[in-house]
């Protein structure tokens, strides 16, 4: 029998943390393994607890969900973030992908799709709500053009899997990258898990990370 997902939730509203956990608890596969109420009390709950998956809540006292994301992921690749945010336009969604979030989401996201949210992260896949991906893009675009030096080493990857980096970081869907490649799903897959591993690489948001920091997109969504 599989083990259940192991979820933590950090959240400085109590009738927001409890209902979050009524959900948690009452869907298959998962587990509540504790509530944090400021990002202090998220990360030592998440390095004693070692959950699966942290619903980080990105505004809390003491300290707040971008912090605590950096601060978990700097100690265990152990332990997933998956932030939860009430703003779609939320100017600290660069930071916290970066910090080494897995995903962002909205609080008033439908529950179905949350739950899958946390099987999506757990499994290791990056995610990300639509809304925020544009949001994510438009960052970048009022950002200057990556340095010609990348903060990224490509030199490990082959042309190939550069190409299907690239796509990723514009946003592409697996199953697209493969029809825009000619490939079949599974060999965009291997490809994707030879990035992550080449790239020390968390999961596919940390990819569209370090496919903009090298450069790979302009701001008009060009190769350079």
């Amino acid at each position: 029998m599989t083990a259940p997902v192991r979820v933590l939730i950090a959240d400085d509203q109590a009738l927001v943390r409890g209902s979050f956990r009524l959900l948690v608890d009452t869907a298959p596969r998962l587990v509540a393994v504790g509530e944090a109420e400021n990002g202090v009390a998220a990360v030592e709950a998440a390095l004693r607890e070692l959950p699966d998956v942290v619903l980080m809540d990105i505004r809390m006292p003491e300290m707040d969900g971008i912090e605590a994301t950096r601060r978990i992921c700097a100690e265990t690749d152990a332990v997933k973030v998956l932030i939860l945010t009430t703003f779609d336009l939320d100017s600290y969604v660069y930071e916290a992908l970066r910090a080494g979030a897995s995903g962002f989401l909205l609080k008033d996201t439908p529950p179905l799709e949350l739950l899958s949210a946390i099987d999506v992260i757990a499994a290791g896949d990056g995610l990300l709500a639509p809304s925020v991906t544009r949001r994510l893009i438009s960052e970048f675009a009022r950002r200057p053009v990556p340095a010609r030096v990348p903060s990224v080493d490509l030199a490990r990857i082959t042309n190939r899997e550069r190409e299907v980096l690239t796509l990723v970081t514009s946003g592409l869907s697996n199953t697209e990258i493969a029809e825009a490649l000619r490939l079949s799903p599974a060999t965009v897959k291997t490809h994707i898990g030879r990035l992550l591993w080449k790239l020390s690489a968390r999961d596919r948001a940390q990819l569209v990370i370090a496919g903009y920091e090298a450069g790979l997109v302009t701001p008009r969504g060009r190769r350079p």
